[in-house]
């Protein structure tokens, strides 16, 4: 059977609760990335949403993580925490143009966070993904929408996005309205659910239940279980899948992440 492929990773890879944890006792500071991008497939960077990085520093991530691995990237927030999207073109071009082509095939699914109190508007919305490039120097962008209002739980808004074909987060959180349907050719979740007091994050049976969620949705399909706005669509093309474990017991989350890797065949280092 065709199947997209399946990444699972975190957010960042400098956090101190990790050090003496996930990282072996006395670990390089320096070289973190270095090891997590050994154990994960794939991470969400968060700095971008906070500040412009610079070329360099996109080459040089790159540079450090193996073949095959690829980073997601949140979008500057000054292009998307505004009550007008479309005000916030001059921020899009500038993000995009800021050197984020220098991760070349390791540049993944950008993520646009929309602020919680942003409400669904279909004109604005429209005018938004517009602005929303298709590559950069060459390099195909995909975009995710990471919608945090639950005006967005509407039939309307999955037809707008799969026009555009813009993923939508699916956010596994007590904090933000769920969107499982697929809206573009790839899936973007994120759980937020991990706990302190579970070693891996979650409790060992999660983790088969997720890969075949995970599995589902890198063949075409819709896994049940998951919450619905709309009845499933028929099996579409094979996704690329990128699962994430953010927030939530975020100590956990490098673990959680390799036993779903383990839960899906997949071979890591020793927990």
């Amino acid at each position: 059977m065709s199947t997209g492929s399946i990444r699972v990773g975190i957010g960042g890879w400098n956090f101190e609760p990790w050090r003496d944890n996930f990282y072996p006792k006395g670990w390089p500071q320096a070289r973190e990335l270095d090891y997590a991008s050994r154990r994960l497939s794939t991470i969400e960077i968060n700095s971008t949403y906070y500040g412009a990085q610079k070329p360099a520093t996109f080459a040089k991530w790159r540079q450090e993580t193996p073949d095959g691995f690829v980073f997601s990237l949140k979008a500057i927030r000054f292009a998307t925490q505004r009550r007008v999207l479309a005000d916030g073109a001059d921020s899009i071009k500038r993000f995009i143009d800021s050197g984020i082509a220098e991760l070349g095939d390791k540049l993944g699914p950008i993520v646009w966070q929309l602020a919680p109190t942003h409400r669904f508007d279909a004109a604005d919305l429209t005018a938004f993904l517009d602005l929303l490039p298709a590559s950069v120097d060459g390099i195909r962008l995909r975009h995710a929408l990471d919608v945090r209002h639950a005006s967005f739980q509407s039939p309307q808004y999955l037809a707008l996005a799969r026009q555009y074909n813009a993923a939508t987060v699916f956010t596994e959180s007590d904090d933000y309205p769920p969107i499982a349907e697929p809206t573009g050719d790839f899936v973007y979740t994120r759980i937020m659910r991990t706990h302190p007091d579970e070693p891996l994050g979650c409790k060992a049976e999660v983790f088969p239940a997720l890969a075949a969620s995970a599995r589902t949705w890198a063949e075409g399909g819709e896994p049940d279980g998951v919450p619905r706005i709309e009845a499933p669509a028929p099996a579409a093309a094979p996704r690329d899948v990128f699962v994430f474990f953010i927030s939530g017991a975020k100590e956990r989350a490098p673990h959680a992440a390799m036993a779903l890797r383990r839960a899906l065949g997949e071979e890591v280092g020793p927990p």
